[in-house]
């Protein structure tokens, strides 16, 4: 009932088309990471150049407009992505068709580890604004964080297009108040009254290690702060990655949400920043380092630069527009993590479909969502904001090194692309289209990996090396799984089906013994049914007097089965009986032995700390030895009916016309059972 309560009815296999994607829904989905970054991109550009004071605040427009550039070329690129790949592969796919599969899988591993930071990073920040609107829940940053991780994996367990309706009408909500917020901003700036942030009459102490940059150091600073603002960036490979999501025509859907992304995201990244600067809003990485603050610098809290020009824009902190900006900026920067949310599951579905990762993160959930993948970025989220206790600034160096990766081979592999699409084409306006393309993705992979050396230079040792160290340990996994499922496939491939159809020479049967009981004489009696060549019964014994009861009962009930008894004076049970079982196998090598385990089955979890474990053991053991198969009879004790009653039918069943779930069949004592329930070994 809590599953269906929080993730919604089972979806049938076949209603997959109707979880595609309209672009007024595709974008929230796909581009709520790239349009929020708006949210902390200037900010991140200011607080790095204040590392040396106010004196270099006047790089900033020349840094994001340096971003705007980059962000325009990458969008173009990632156009053409789409319309050449639209199989939903994305980077990944390019780079492995063009340039290789280890170049393919370098991709991978830097956008796998790239989804866990956008997850890690958004909900930080957006913990951040919260705390900007309500200082008092600073104490809790943690916590909040960690809760809407969970909520954010919940709703998308319900499905793409159920998280695309939660998630639309904040994400225009965001991109409405912002805008309105630049639009009134600049007409207040042009008619005199320009806005003046809370923070303008502070001034910045320069940190002591860029007091008075010239030459390298002041390059080194600019490129750091150019680094930084990239930030915008991230998420923008998430829309070539979810091309089968989008409905049909799904390239050209795809590459139209891409184009609105694009123009949105430079429309409102361009306004802040312009209005940040407007507004003299002052920001450090340290509050201590800020002169003309009254009270302890210790625990003042800096409001965002979002906050500073939303309050100065509209009237103060205490206005409605102040408090709906924040609001909605919260909101959407949690809800950016939806994009890692939607690319990380797609991306590891065909990772594991090209056998580079664990086949179970292939699975489509009850909603038909990759509900492993899900669970499994959720978990790793968690862990990085906990370990990290939040802190965007410690975050944000782990972030953007692994989508400049994938950005610079993704654009290389399609400039390959074109390349051989050039060798077989002979119409003059396809070539023409051809070499145009070839060119913005030239363009792309120049500037895309400047920005990768910029960002390797100016991170790495202030814990970019970290994420570096990640994608390296993913990628040398990945290849060992592939490694692993290809020597299985080989191993189990059917070379001569005459000699591997070849029956064994005998089936000999052991059922093993503890009591003799109900359950004991109902693996007797299945035993009994397959008919094997040989039938014996086995226990160990370990107390003198419980064997000697054993044999007082097999005659007492006249059990035509011979009973084998084995010594074990040091006390042990599955020591003598994988011994026996081998010894067996060694005098018959041709043929199989059959091992009957009977098992309890139990309705409660505390029951299952109440019964031995030995058949546990025991089966896994027995399985390492060749020629030998293993059943488990179940018998269900009372408690586990209880267990087996059939789940409530979700809300809409009838409407729907679903039938009625049958009641599970239960067996007495005479048969085994067919049911699947985990089950515990018999004493």
């Amino acid at each position: 009932m809590l599953k269906r309560l929080v993730i919604g009815r089972a979806m049938r296999s076949d209603e997959l088309h109707g979880t595609l994607l309209p672009k007024r829904l595709a974008l929230p989905i796909f581009a709520s990471d790239p349009l929020s970054s708006v949210a902390y991109a200037t900010q991140e550009i200011l607080v790095v150049l204040t590392l040396g004071g106010l004196t270099y605040v006047h790089f900033t427009p020349w840094i994001a407009g340096a971003v705007v550039v980059l962000l325009t070329v990458v969008v173009l690129s990632y156009r053409q992505v789409v319309h050449a790949y639209p199989s939903g592969g994305g980077s990944y796919e390019v780079a492995s068709t063009n340039l290789g599969p280890r170049a393919g899988l370098v991709v991978a591993a830097s956008l796998l580890v790239d989804y866990v930071m956008t997850v890690a990073v958004s909900v930080a920040s957006g913990v951040d604004n919260i705390i900007s609107a309500i200082p008092a829940l600073a104490p809790q940053r943690v916590l909040l964080a960690l809760v809407f991780v969970a909520l954010l994996a919940a709703v998308n367990l319900r499905g793409v297009r159920e998280s695309g309706r939660a998630f639309a009408v904040p994400t225009y909500l965001f991109i409405g108040g912002v805008l309105i917020m630049v639009v009134t901003g600049l007409v207040r700036y042009a008619l005199g009254d320009a806005p003046v942030a809370e923070s303008a009459a502070y001034g910045v102490r320069p940190a002591p290690a860029d007091a008075d940059l010239t030459g390298l150091a002041l390059v080194m600073l600019v490129l750091r702060a150019f680094s930084s603002g990239c930030t915008a960036l991230t998420g923008v490979e998430a829309i070539s990655n979810g091309v089968p999501a989008f409905r049909r025509p799904k390239s050209r859907n795809a590459a139209a949400t891409l184009a609105a992304m694009g123009g949105l995201a430079i429309a409102m990244f361009a306004g802040v920043t312009t209005l940040a600067l407007v507004a003299k809003v002052h920001i450090t990485d340290d509050a201590c380092r800020l002169t003309g603050l009254s009270g302890d610098c210790a625990t003042y809290t800096q409001r965002t630069v979002i906050a500073q020009i939303a309050a100065a824009v509209f009237g103060g902190e205490h206005s409605p527009g102040f408090y709906f900006v924040q609001a909605v900026t919260a909101l959407v920067l949690i809800l950016a993590a939806n994009t890692a949310f939607n690319g990380f599951p797609l991306l590891a579905s065909i990772l594991a479909r090209h056998r580079y990762l664990p086949h179970q993160l292939h699975n489509r959930g009850d909603r038909l969502a990759f509900s492993n993948g899900i669970m499994a970025l959720a978990i790793v989220a968690g862990l990085l904001l906990w370990g990290y206790r939040a802190n965007v600034t410690s975050l944000i160096h782990l972030y953007i090194l692994g989508v400049f990766t994938s950005f610079t081979l993704s654009q290389l592999g399609m400039v390959r692309h074109w390349n051989g699409a050039l060798r077989d084409e002979t119409d003059p306006a396809t070539r023409r289209r051809h070499h145009t393309a070839r060119v913005v993705n030239g363009v792309g992979a120049l500037f895309t990996g400047v920005v990768l050396l910029i960002v390797l230079a100016t991170k790495f040792t202030q814990g970019a090396w970290l994420a570096v160290l990640a994608a390296a340990v993913l990628w040398v996994t990945m290849r060992a799984i592939r490694r692993h499922y290809d020597g299985t496939a080989v191993e189990l491939a059917v070379t001569d089906p005459h000699a591997d159809l070849v029956p064994p020479g005998r089936v000999l049967a052991i059922v093993l013994v503890s009591k003799a009981h109900k359950p004991t004489l109902r693996a007797l009696a299945y035993a009994h049914a397959t008919h094997p060549d040989r039938l014996e019964a086995l226990t160990v014994s370990v107390d003198d007097r419980d064997t000697a009861e054993l044999r007082r009962r097999w005659e007492e009930y006249a059990i035509d089965v011979p009973l084998k008894v084995l010594a074990s004076p040091y006390r042990e049970i599955t020591r003598p009986v994988v011994g026996y079982v081998r010894s067996v196998r060694r005098d018959s090598p041709r043929d199989v032995v059959a091992v009957f385990i009977p098992e309890y089955v139990v309705g409660h979890w505390w029951e299952n700390v109440l019964h031995n474990q030995s058949a546990l053991w025991l089966k896994s053991r027995l399985l390492f030895t060749p020629g030998v198969m293993v059943t488990s009879v179940p018998w269900q004790l009372t408690s586990s009916a209880h267990a087996d009653r059939p789940a409530g039918r979700a809300p809409g069943a009838v409407r729907r016309g679903e039938p009625v779930p049958p009641q599970p069949a239960r067996h007495g004592p005479a048969g085994a059972s067919a049911d699947t329930r985990p089950t515990r070994p018999a004493e």
